[in-house]
């Protein structure tokens, strides 16, 4: 559960459904996280409204196995597509197209990640 009045502890949200491996686990998310707009599958809360709050919770504990693996399923596929050469590639493309210059090099980065480095040298 992350529960933030403003927007922050989005990696922590992210971590959590890389983490889930099992696909067994429910997210709860505050509306006012920046990663609320990403996780869409995610239970989402309003940290203010307390009684919704709490059904919320309640809702989670005792959703059925077979919607809280969609939901998980769904929340870790995202996560693995928006990735950091995503992210790269996006920022790239943008700051490019305020420039005006839309060359392919900087499309291509944003679809094709870099080649990792190899763990032995």
């Amino acid at each position: 559960m992350v529960s933030s009045l403003h927007g922050s502890m989005n990696l922590v949200a992210k971590e959590y459904v890389a983490a889930k491996n099992d696909r067994n686990g429910v997210l709860v998310l505050s509306y006012f996280t920046g990663a609320a707009r990403e996780l869409s599958q995610a239970l989402l809360i309003n940290p203010h409204d307390t009684e919704t709050f709490a059904d919320t919770l309640a809702a989670a504990l005792t959703i059925d196995v077979e919607e809280r693996g969609w939901r998980m399923r769904t929340l870790r596929d995202t996560v693995e597509r928006n990735n950091i050469y995503r992210w790269a590639g996006t920022m790239l493309t943008t700051l490019a197209s305020l420039r005006g210059d839309t060359g392919t090099s900087l499309r291509e980065a944003e679809v094709l990640p870099p080649t990792p480095f190899p763990l032995e040298l």
